[in-house]
């Protein structure tokens, strides 16, 4: 459906992260989040879940040293 434009392993979630893109075509936002995805990994298919809030902690609140 759209591309995977980066990954990494999200320490704070304990499991992989990746960011990528699906074009809307007028769907709403409900629509978007409702709907299922998959990610295709070296020919197998993991469950993928959608969100629309950015991946950003703008108070640092948890950022651990």
């Amino acid at each position: 459906v759209g591309p995977i434009t980066s990954g990494n392993y999200g320490h704070h979630l304990g499991g992989a992260v990746g960011l990528g893109y699906v074009p809307c075509r007028g769907e709403s936002e409900a629509d978007v989040l409702a709907s299922s995805y998959e990610i295709e990994i070296a020919g197998e298919r993991f469950a993928a879940e959608a969100s629309l809030k950015p991946m950003y902690d703008p108070k640092a609140e948890k950022v651990r040293a």
